[in-house]
């Protein structure tokens, strides 16, 4: 090899290994990929009755008509992902 040349990831998974073994690579790969990533799923019954336990306590609270719309998109979006209602709304919190 040169010394301008310069390896990637994948040419140096693959370097000495048989061909076809970057495919091996990908696979590996995009099952990491996978595995960051949770899947946005439905909501149960229980996170449903939570939720809007939750958005009753928020309009006690004052929150008027539009916040409360996207507090509760929100609030779904971090559910979905599996988190509780208390981390999602800590978040959220967090973040404005």
């Amino acid at each position: 090899m040169d010394s301008g040349e310069k390896t990637t990831k994948k040419g140096n998974a693959r370097k000495g290994q048989p061909k076809g073994s970057r495919l091996a690579y990908d696979d590996t790969k995009q099952e990491a990929e996978k595995v960051a990533r949770k899947s946005t799923g439905k909501m149960s019954d229980k996170q449903k009755a939570d939720l809007n336990k939750h958005m009753a306590k928020m309009e006690k609270g004052g929150m008027s008509k539009s916040e409360m719309k996207s507090h509760r998109m929100k609030m779904m979006v971090r559910m979905r992902k599996g988190m509780s209602i208390q981390k999602a709304h800590n978040d959220i919190k967090k973040g404005s």
